[in-house]
């Protein structure tokens, strides 16, 4: 907690993308930790918010200036528990996919299926 300067390494993949749901998978590693031992909660939520997108863009052709890209404008998020090690899966599934706005409902869970994070997102076209 001494250090002012910090600079880790986030991995996970996206083992599973339809139109229906986003699967990721997370491993958890020395560089996502907290200086308390466990995951740190801006890390689960960069992965939720990934998972979210990638669930979000569909079949959206995203423009090369970005245009189409589903901006993700409000992140409601409950942290609801936490692990050491082990992996860590998110599973995002669309609330409402409308012409404009789009919801999605991301659960982090680790291996055993217990609930991490639950986090609601709000996307809409750039």
């Amino acid at each position: 907690m001494q250090s002012r300067e910090y600079s880790h390494h986030i991995r996970f993949e996206i083992v599973e993308r339809s139109a229906d749901v986003a699967r990721g998978r997370m491993p958890i590693t020395d560089a996502i930790l907290n200086p308390f031992g466990t995951v740190h909660a801006g890390a689960m939520l960069w992965f939720a918010d990934v998972v979210a997108t990638v669930l979000a863009i569909g079949d959206t052709e995203i423009g090369p200036d970005g245009r189409g890209f589903p901006l993700a404008v409000t992140l409601n998020a409950q942290l609801l528990g936490n692990r050491r090690d082990g992996v860590v899966i998110a599973e995002a599934r669309a609330v409402r996919r409308g012409k404009r706005v789009i919801v999605v409902r991301t659960e982090v869970r680790d291996e055993a299926g217990a609930l991490l994070l639950d986090v609601t997102t709000t996307h809409i076209p750039a």
